[in-house]
């Protein structure tokens, strides 16, 4: 595999990972619809320079792919914060677990080799999710464990999008158009919902907004976007898993959460079969 992939891959994982414990600290001065648009308008205010500089940026405006997926990045955030409003840190995390499985399922129907290993990596993850979703233990209620879920799917559609999207030489621009088309589709979903957002937050509000906006949502969609475009789907989606392993430690360490069985249990499965993924398509790749 190519080596800068792969540290572009789990930088990106470490940043979507800080979004979790981040974003609890702003849900307790803010709804999770009003959080989102404010992480994306500062996010989108930093990557405006990228979208703008050239006119092949530019264009990218233009390109019904580009602004679907950002739209379709938007909405995904959006929900899954929803969730995390109704879930403790610890859940939230754990649940991102089951995407490398989905991704793995997305390329066997778009053309790659998925081995057997691979499939019982699905399975394996699947069943974590699953517990992890029926017996949430208190972490949770039902409705946060189905829109966390739920997100999983969107963002889903938004790494197939994102697939077929233009080839342009600056590597920073589809990242921060994706970042800014993303933006645009929020802002009017979150005043429907809630009206303007509320500003005078505390210092410790804002400087966890910025940190999302710059390192969880700028800086992981570049990374990712580099690194996903050089490796396997599968192979890059196991990465994912740095994003609930690092939250899921977060929640526990600075959140109290409570790491039960049915959430470790479920978390070993999803990370386990995950890594059975890309070992199998990693075999299937030299067959």
């Amino acid at each position: 595999m190519n080596r800068f992939a792969i540290l572009a891959l789990i930088l990106a994982g470490i940043s979507w990972g800080l979004g979790f414990p981040l974003g609890k600290l702003i849900l307790h001065e803010t709804d999770a619809a009003h959080m989102v648009l404010l992480r994306f308008a500062s996010a989108a205010a930093v990557a405006a320079p990228f979208a703008l500089m050239t006119a092949e940026a530019r264009a990218l405006f233009r390109s019904p792919v580009v602004l679907l997926a950002g739209a379709l990045y938007g909405v995904a955030f959006m929900v899954q914060f929803e969730g995390l409003a109704h879930v403790s840190v610890t859940l939230a995390a754990l649940l991102v677990g089951a995407m490398p499985a989905l991704i793995a399922i997305s390329a066997r129907f778009f053309g790659e080799t998925v081995s057997r290993a691979s499939w019982a990596g699905v399975i394996a993850a699947t069943l974590g999710a699953a517990l992890i979703a029926g017996k949430p233990d208190g972490a949770g209620s039902p409705l946060g464990v189905a829109l966390s879920l739920g997100s999983l799917f969107i963002f889903l559609a938004w790494l197939i999008v994102m697939r077929r999207a233009p080839k342009v030489s600056a590597p920073m621009a589809i990242p921060a158009v994706t970042v800014i088309v993303a933006a645009a589709t929020i802002l009017p979903i979150a005043l429907l919902m809630h009206g303007p957002p509320k500003l005078d937050l505390s210092p410790v509000a804002w400087g966890s907004i910025i940190g999302q906006g710059v390192v969880a949502t700028l800086l992981a969609t570049a990374a990712w976007q580099y690194g996903s475009a050089r490796v396997g789907a599968a192979s890059a989606g196991v990465f994912i898993n740095i994003e609930p392993l690092m939250g899921a430690a977060i929640g526990v360490m600075l959140f109290g959460d409570h790491l039960t069985v049915a959430l470790c249990a479920g978390g070993l499965l999803i990370v386990a079969g995950s890594f059975a993924v890309v070992l199998g398509e990693r075999k299937a790749e030299a067959a």
